[in-house]
């Protein structure tokens, strides 16, 4: 069962295991919200090593303001990058205040 829906506020968790990762580097730490949930899928990082990639993992598609992103990002303030992350490097963002 997914743990998170459309327009949850999220957190990329910020971790640095060694292997195989499918989570971009760029991304870890940065906050954003889910824009879907795209199913579950074998895990890719368990794959890569020749294990089966079980139990299936939620795999979600997380909106973020690129100005999240990339402090320095000159665009507009609208624009957004889009990038799908499984469920296990995702946490609720954390409220302000």
């Amino acid at each position: 069962m997914a743990r998170f829906a459309a327009g949850d506020a999220v957190a990329v968790r910020r971790a640095h295991p060694p292997g195989h990762l499918r989570t971009p580097y760029y991304i870890r730490g940065k906050a954003g919200v889910v824009e879907r949930l795209l199913g579950e899928f074998a895990n890719p990082e368990e794959l890569a090593f020749g294990r089966d990639g079980l139990p299936l993992r939620p795999l979600y598609r997380v909106r973020f303001a690129q100005r999240e992103v990339w402090p320095d990002y000159a665009g507009a303030g609208a624009d957004t990058v889009d990038v799908e992350i499984y469920e296990h490097w995702l946490e609720p963002a954390r409220k302000a205040g």
